[in-house]
């Protein structure tokens, strides 16, 4: 298998769910990858689930420190950048009466500042033809209740996303964007509610879901694969949904 063979991936969010997921896939592919996530921890327990070439990055995404190290340690370690998947991101409820300073900011700085800077850093060592992938949902293009600040940070992202396809289109880099749906990953836990209440909105998800079940980590990766790999050469600018049908109903 060696559709990244000896290409450079940075993922953020690799810790877990679909970071992780894409990181191991990566790797099987031939890539030389990367993986940031908050938690030294978490991270250290991820890479025993690893194998190949990779190095992991204590970074908070919301802090541009550690943007910052994060793209100086991962060129010092492989000199240049083939792929950016600005894939972390938190999703936690609000109803919108409940809104405060604190929520507005935490999220919009961890789903729309931390990729921005990433990227703003990331730039001047991506190789041209290389490729940007951002982890975006379909909430933007719905509306859920309790997710008003969520779904306006990826909103924000989503628009974002267009004018860098714009303004890279001179260097060959293809700018994407994967929209997921309802999927197994950790995330759910994160949202602060009891679990009987988040297992009972997933049955929700799932019903209302026209496969009739939740995505996995597994099939992002596989997305996210195809998008980043010379297969999809011709695929710019768009925001592929990874919901099993549910935005398209």
């Amino acid at each position: 298998m060696s559709k990244l063979k000896d290409k450079v991936a940075i993922i953020t969010g690799a810790n877990s769910g679909i970071g992780l997921a894409t990181a191991k896939l990566f790797l099987n592919e031939g890539a030389k990858v990367v993986l940031a996530g908050r938690r030294e921890e978490a991270l250290t327990e991820a890479s025993k689930e690893l194998n190949g070439d990779f190095i992991t990055v204590v970074a908070d995404v919301a802090k541009e420190e550690d943007n910052k190290r994060l793209i100086k340690e991962a060129v010092a370690k492989y000199e240049n950048i083939d792929i950016l998947f600005l894939n972390a991101g938190i999703a936690p409820i609000m109803p919108t009466n409940d809104i405060t300073s604190d929520h507005y900011n935490e999220v919009f700085d961890i789903n729309v500042k931390g990729p921005m800077l990433a990227t703003k850093e990331a730039i001047p060592h991506l190789n041209d033809g290389g490729s940007v992938l951002f982890t975006n949902s379909i909430v933007h293009q719905k509306g859920f209740d309790g997710f008003a600040v969520y779904s306006a940070s990826k909103g924000a992202l989503r628009a974002y996303a267009r004018v860098l396809t714009s303004e890279l289109k001179d260097r060959g880099i293809r700018v994407n964007s994967i929209a997921p749906g309802p999927i197994e990953t950790p995330i759910y836990g994160k949202m602060n509610l009891p679990q009987e209440v988040v297992e009972e909105m997933g049955k929700g998800f799932a019903q209302s879901v026209p496969l009739g079940r939740f995505g996995t980590s597994e099939e992002v990766a596989n997305t996210a694969l195809f998008l980043a790999s010379n297969e999809a050469s011709y695929i710019n600018g768009v925001e592929l949904e990874v919901d099993g049908g549910l935005s398209q109903i």
